[in-house]
């Protein structure tokens, strides 16, 4: 079923569930640093203005008073003496400005005034907006014009500064994704878990810890996991029970059916009892693929395996053949590796008329063994229902043909057993290509043609 496309929002989030947690603590953490820089930079602000305005108030009435009693001469070596970082004293007139415009300027030039005991007439006008400043001038006792020029600023940052803040916002990242990612752990084993699910191969149970919602997930997961293998089992038991049992009624049929006389009705059920006995054997056959492939791996040469098995055809008189291969060791095992070549063969023979068998390296470092056939293939909508047990084609379902639909269901059984899996493909040219992809062992490889 295909999700809904996203829209608006939705579709600028990601798309999985770490990184939209991680998106989101590192959003709220961001939030919560500027909103304490934030504050922490107003609260300087007015510290800044606060040290400001009581430096002004006590620096003013000494430094005017000072000026007051020095020569021109000397006013002119101690004016920038007593310059500060935020106001200073100039020898001369104020510039052309416009009357203030701030609170601010308004509110210092009311300190000077008052540090000053309004003992001189202010002249204040704003030169500069940006940055603000603005300056007051004042006329001493020898007729001289003073002005004081302020520049309302804050205190510099350190340089230091962006580098600790940008530390932080990295830390805060690196943390809050250590976090995300140790809480959605267990929900992505959890998904592999369920992806991997397979109840004919035994897979270990998840291991049960972590925080108790986690616990309760992972055994509730292996739970499920054993009744589904339970229940899979039961039912292959009773199938190959079932399939087991029947061989012995056949076998007395057999008996009275040789007992009779020859004649057509004879023939017919000669034909259907075969045709039991074969699908009681397949039957069986399925119901031990499930449960795995046996006996130990082997390591064997895969071009050695597949000439002894079309040889064994051809000695038959069947139409099969070796095409193109590429040498590969292979780590397996043998009877399960035959018997899947087999079904795969007998199956092209039956509906192809012919078989043609190779292998070919991948790019991914395995090796695919196609068995060709110059059948009518199979329809596109149903080749991955022919994998499934008991199912046939409309135009496999007559005598001449047969089958119980069990063949290519083995197959890919013994096929996952392996770690391999069945691929099936119509051809470019007319057939069916089935193709069984296997790794294989580091070894040599050369091409050789059968």
């Amino acid at each position: 079923m295909n999700a809904p496309p996203l829209t608006g929002l939705r579709r600028l989030l990601p798309r999985t569930l770490a990184a939209r947690l991680t998106l989101i603590l590192f959003t709220g953490l961001l939030l919560a640093h500027a909103l304490s820089f934030s504050l922490l930079f107003s609260e300087r602000c007015v510290a800044a203005r606060s040290m400001m305005l009581t430096h002004l108030d006590q620096d003013v009435t000494v430094s005017v008073a000072l000026l007051e009693r020095l020569s021109p001469t000397e006013r002119a070596q101690w004016a920038p003496r007593l310059e500060r970082r935020t106001y200073r004293y100039l020898l001369g007139p104020a510039r052309e400005g416009v009357p203030l415009t701030s609170d601010r300027a308004r509110e210092v030039t009311a300190l000077i005034d008052r540090s000053l005991d309004h003992h001189y007439h202010l002249r204040a006008r704003t030169v500069s907006t940006s940055p603000e400043r603005f300056e007051v001038e004042l006329t001493l006792a020898d007729s001289q014009p003073l002005t004081i020029e302020v520049t309302p600023s804050v205190m510099p940052i350190a340089r230091w500064l962006p580098v600790v803040l940008a530390a932080q916002l990295a830390l805060l990242l690196l943390c809050a994704w250590l976090a995300v990612r140790l809480a959605t752990r267990p929900l992505v084993q959890l998904a592999d878990a369920v992806e991997r699910l397979d109840p004919a191969r035994a897979r270990p149970p998840l291991p049960q810890e972590g925080p108790v919602e986690v616990v309760k997930a992972a055994t509730a997961f292996n739970a499920m996991q054993a009744r589904i293998g339970h229940y899979l089992a039961e039912r292959l038991q009773i199938l190959a029970a079932i399939s087991h049992d029947l061989q012995t009624p056949i076998t007395r049929m057999k008996l009275r059916l040789e007992a009779m006389e020859e004649g057509a009705d004879r023939d017919r059920l000669s034909g259907d009892l075969g045709q039991l006995h074969q699908l009681v054997r397949e039957g069986i056959a399925y119901a031990r693929s499930t449960h795995g492939a046996t006996g130990p791996e082997v390591r064997l040469d895969l071009h050695a395996l597949l000439d002894s098995v079309v040889c064994d055809y051809q000695d038959a008189g069947k139409p099969v053949a070796l095409g193109e291969c590429v040498r590969a060791a292979l780590s397996t095992r043998p009877p399960a590796l035959r018997r899947i070549l087999e079904n795969l063969i007998d199956n092209a023979v039956k509906y192809g008329g012919s078989a043609e068998v190779g292998v070919r390296r991948l790019d991914d470092g395995r090796v695919a063994v196609d068995v060709c056939d110059h059948g009518p293939g199979i329809p596109e909508q149903e080749m991955q229902a022919v994998l499934q047990p008991f199912y046939r084609l409309e135009s496999s379902r007559n005598r001449d043909t047969g089958g119980t639909g069990l063949g290519l269901a083995i197959a890919q059984q013994l096929a996952a057993t392996l770690d391999g899996e069945l691929v099936l493909a119509n051809r470019s040219g007319g057939g069916l290509r089935a193709t069984l992809l296997l790794p294989v062992a580091p070894a040599a490889t050369g091409r050789i043609t059968g």
